[in-house]
């Protein structure tokens, strides 16, 4: 027969519990029914009976619920990028910052799992087992048919994978969106976290996304940054009408196109000066 959990007790999340006693192996929690261990080292300082502590509930490895104020990798239904730290008969276990590690069994891994690599994956409850299980096999769990999302709309995004159109990303950590690589502009590292905007949502579900603003927006947007860059480089960038676009992707992260276009708001505002070598702050 399958364990189950106490309703009011949230597996993966987590929740202020009330100290009802303090014994040798640590002080019992309560949510007026039921009582979970914390252990000694996780008891915060001057913490005494009566007192409401937040922490993260989880099973231990004899399937007892166990409390801790450390905080885990990722939470009950989030994606996150862990590190394969030991592989055994039963699946790959994860390093997710408690002290038992996340399994993903098995059944739940994209290929064959190596100690050390990083992976995507997502975090769920088995209902059957009622065990937090970390799966490779993290398609399923997109909520892209459900969208609420509009174009334009600002989100953050976690770099997932590379692909042969561009990198895709998790967005709002729900949906699957990609970044084509023509709007890509510096290297993004598979976990990061960033804003980004939505660009395109279309009929068959798939999300585009673009680490800037498009429009007349992102021309504005280009113009504070370089404006800002001229401010922390004494007032003066050597970038002008014939910097290569490498120099000022490199420099500014943007094309030459919105360089040229953002540069021309800035002067008709005067607010530079647009010199032989470069532009200069006014």
């Amino acid at each position: 027969m399958a364990l189950k959990s106490p309703d009011m007790l949230k597996l993966g999340e987590f929740q202020s519990l009330t100290i009802v006693r303090i014994a040798s192996p640590g002080a019992f929690l309560s949510d007026g029914e039921t009582d979970v261990l914390l252990p000694t080292k996780y008891i915060p300082k001057e913490a005494g009976i009566g007192d409401h502590v937040q922490v993260f509930l989880y099973r231990d490895s004899e399937d007892r619920l166990i409390a801790t104020t450390l905080t885990p990798s990722l939470k009950l239904n989030e994606f996150g990028f862990l590190k394969v730290k030991q592989i055994t008969p039963v699946g790959a276990f994860l390093d997710w910052g408690i002290e038992k590690d996340l399994l993903v069994p098995f059944r739940e891994q994209v290929g064959r799992l190596t100690v050390g690599t990083w992976i995507l994956v997502y975090l769920y409850l088995d209902e059957k087992t009622d065990r937090l299980v970390a799966t490779n096999k993290v398609s399923r769990f997109y909520q892209n048919a459900t969208c609420d999302l509009e174009e334009g709309q600002e989100v953050e995004v976690m770099i997932a994978d590379e692909t042969d159109l561009g990198v895709n990303v998790v967005i709002d950590n729900k949906y699957k969106g990609l970044i084509y690589a023509n709007d890509l502009f510096h290297d993004l590292i598979e976990g990061d976290k960033m804003k980004a905007f939505i660009k395109c949502i279309r009929p068959d579900n798939k999300i585009d996304v673009s680490l800037r603003k498009t429009g007349i927006v992102n021309l504005e947007a280009g113009a504070e940054m370089i404006l800002s860059e001229l401010k922390s480089n004494g007032g003066f960038l050597a970038l002008h009408d014939k910097s290569t676009p490498e120099e000022i992707q490199v420099e500014l992260q943007m094309s030459k196109k919105n360089f040229k276009r953002s540069v021309g708001i800035l002067y008709k505002q005067q607010l530079i000066r647009i010199e032989e070598h470069g532009i200069r702050l006014i």
